[in-house]
C-alpha cells in the first residue's frame, strides 16, 4: 500500500480548542504532533462569543476586542502547529457559537479531541476546567486532556505510554489504543493493572504470592492479542495492589501519555466518566486520554 493510500484510510481529524491561554496553545502543539503521527487533518477551532449575561450594548461595544483577540488566537495557534510540521493539513476557524457545543458536535466522527486541562477563565487553582470536564463527559470521540506542564521535547517524547488495565469490558478499547500510541511513538508500553481499590502493605496480605500471580494471569490474557498485533511495542506488565487512580498518577510523573477507559470495573450503565478517571484527570503529570467503548 502507498503512503497516500494509506493517508487516505485515515478518516476524521484530531480538532483542538484554542482560547489564547498557553495551556491551550499546548494542546494545539500535542494535537499537532498527533495529527502527525497519525497522518490526519487538524481542526484548530477557537470560539468568540461574550457571556449571555452581557447585555446588547456591551456586547455591541466590545465585539470588535473579542473579534481580533479570536484571529489572534487562531493565527498564533495555526503558528505554532506548522512550527510542527508545516506540511500538516491544517484548518484554523473561528466560531461564534460557545466552545463546549461545538467541540462535542465536531466530535461526530473525529479521530480524538484535543483540550487544555483549564482555559484562559479558569482559576489558577482549578485543576479541571468546565470545557475539558464537560467535553471529557460528552464528546464522541476519545478525548485528551493537556495538563499545564505538558511537554512534547525530545527527551518526554522518548517515555512510555501506560495503560490501566481493569478486566472490564470497558478497558478494551483502551488497551487497542495505547499499543497503537506505543506503536506510532516508537516507545515502550507500561500496562498497569490494580486489583485492590485501597492501599494494603503486601505483607499484611494473605496468599499475597497466589493473588499477585491470578491477576498477573489476568493481566497477561487481555494484553496477549495486542501483543501479536503490535510486535513492535515492547510491554511491561506491571501489577500493584493500589487503588487504580494514585497508581496511574504515580506512573505518569515517568511517562508521556495515560490512557484509561472511561469507565472502569465499577461503572455502570449511562455514567461517562468513572472515579478512576476524574481523580487521574486532577492528579496526572502528562496528558490523559480517554477512550470511550
Amino acid at each position: 500500500m502507498t503512503e497516500s493510500a494509506d493517508v487516505r484510510t485515515e478518516s476524521g481529524p484530531v480538532v483542538v480548542g484554542a482560547d489564547g491561554s498557553e495551556i491551550s496553545y499546548q494542546a494545539v502543539v500535542w494535537a499537532a504532533v498527533a495529527a502527525k503521527l497519525y497522518r490526519r487533518p487538524l481542526h484548530i477551532i477557537t470560539s468568540a462569543t461574550m457571556p449571555a449575561s452581557f447585555g446588547a450594548e456591551i456586547w455591541a461595544g466590545s465585539w470588535d476586542w473579542v473579534r481580533e483577540d479570536g484571529e489572534r488566537t487562531v493565527k498564533e495557534a495555526r503558528r505554532l502547529a506548522e512550527l510542527v510540521d508545516a506540511s500538516l493539513e491544517i484548518q484554523a476557524e473561528m466560531v461564534t457559537d460557545p466552545i463546549i457545543p461545538t467541540l462535542i458536535a465536531r466530535s461526530e466522527g473525529a479521530h480524538r479531541v484535543v483540550v487544555g486541562s483549564r482555559g484562559r477563565g479558569a482559576v489558577r487553582r482549578a485543576v479541571l476546567g468546565s470545557v475539558s470536564s464537560a467535553v471529557v463527559q460528552r464528546a464522541n470521540c476519545p478525548v485528551a486532556v493537556i495538563p499545564g506542564n505538558s511537554a512534547t521535547d525530545i527527551a518526554t517524547a522518548a517515555k512510555p505510554v501506560v495503560v490501566g488495565v481493569d478486566g472490564s469490558e470497558n478497558s478494551v478499547p483502551a488497551i487497542r489504543v495505547a499499543f497503537e500510541e506505543a506503536s506510532r511513538r516508537k516507545v515502550a508500553l507500561i500496562a498497569l493493572h490494580t486489583w485492590i481499590d485501597m492501599t494494603l502493605p503486601e505483607v499484611a496480605i494473605a496468599g499475597w504470592d497466589a493473588l499477585r500471580e491470578t491477576e498477573r494471569a489476568a493481566l497477561s490474557e487481555s494484553l496477549a492479542g495486542y501483543r501479536e498485533e503490535f510486535p513492535d511495542v515492547t510491554v511491561r506488565p506491571v501489577v500493584w495492589a493500589d487503588n487504580p487512580a494514585r497508581a496511574l498518577a504515580a506512573e505518569s510523573e515517568r511517562t508521556q501519555l495515560v490512557v484509561i477507559g472511561s469507565r472502569g470495573r465499577g461503572g455502570f450503565t449511562g455514567m461517562l466518566l468513572g472515579s478512576t478517571g476524574q481523580s487521574l484527570l486532577q492528579a496526572s503529570d502528562c496528558p490523559v486520554l480517554i477512550v470511550r467503548r
